[in-house]
């Protein structure tokens, strides 16, 4: 497969992006609310992804879609981004990134309960060790924390499952810009109703908030949503990309190493290597496997 027409580079995109959201969102909470923070963020999306389609005449929705795109919104953003935001003001970094890393595992059995999509024995293997990875990161430390924000967290995990089929669907029929944007539209609408207040919040945030701010709506929404709806065009089957959100506590760890001084520690480094393996057994393990027992033979 060439590198065009590949889904890992989109994938990875997003995973990145996404995994600075984790650093960005604590650093954001200082100052903004969870729900002006979800509304600001997306809502500055949605005017840069807006000029995006004005300048490509970007082509409307069908109306029998519309629902379809409403839904995309109302779970993908609306809920997901209120549940998100909540569950990170309760719950500490490691325990939100034990929770969303199910996510994957929700993704590959509603994709295989909607769209009948079967994930070959390996792969399941490297899903269960991805996840050990996951615990590992998080357990050795001792740091998982039980409260109110770990449901949050939970129904995170699921509307991010649930967007990740609704993605899948309607990159069918439209392009992944298409996609994400009239989802991120959708959701913007339904975020509104936390308007009242969030302008003000912006108007007494400190420089550096705005930047945070400007991070998570450009990268970890714009880009990180239209690269991850890409990706969903481009995969055969749709636990090929959710699988890419096992990597998101480790690359969160790193961020959190280079933006915020704070140093992996053992953990984490071997939480991580066991995650990286398991991503790679995923998606090249039995490419690698082939090739191996062809030079035997």
């Amino acid at each position: 497969m060439r590198l065009k027409d590949s889904f890992h580079p989109y994938a990875a995109t997003t995973i990145v992006f996404w995994s600075l959201a984790y650093v960005m969102t604590k650093l954001a909470l200082q100052h903004f609310s969870t729900f002006a923070l979800g509304f600001l963020r997306y809502l500055i999306a949605s005017a840069i992804l807006l000029v995006f389609m004005a300048i490509n005449r970007m082509k409307l929705p069908k109306k029998a879609d519309l629902p379809w795109f409403l839904a995309a919104g109302a779970i993908g953003f609306f809920v997901y981004m209120i549940a998100f935001n909540m569950g990170q003001a309760q719950v500490t970094a490691a325990t939100g990134s034990v929770v969303i890393a199910t996510a994957p595992m929700i993704t590959a059995l509603l994709a295989w309960a909607v769209y009948r999509e079967s994930l070959r024995p390996i792969q399941w293997a490297a899903i269960l060790l991805e996840f050990v990875g996951v615990l590992v990161m998080t357990l050795m430390t001792g740091v998982f924390s039980i409260n109110s924000g770990l449901f949050w967290m939970l129904l995170a995990a699921l509307s991010l499952s649930v967007y990740n089929l609704l993605q899948r669907r309607l990159t069918r029929t439209y392009t992944a810009m298409q996609t994400s944007t009239y989802g991120i539209f959708a959701g913007t609408l339904l975020l509104a109703v936390f308007a009242r207040g969030s302008f003000q919040e912006v108007a007494s945030a400190p420089p550096v908030q705005l930047v945070y701010l400007g991070v998570l709506s450009v990268g970890s929404s714009a880009v990180g949503y239209v690269a991850w709806a890409k990706a969903f065009s481009k995969a055969e089957k749709t636990s090929q990309v959710s699988n890419y959100m096992f990597a998101t506590p480790f690359l969160s760890s790193l961020m959190g190493f280079l933006l915020a001084g704070e140093v992996p520690d053992r953990a984490t480094l071997v939480g991580g290597g066991i995650i990286l393996l398991g991503v790679f057994l995923f998606n090249f393990g039995e490419l690698a496997w082939r090739s191996l027992t062809d030079r035997k033979g």
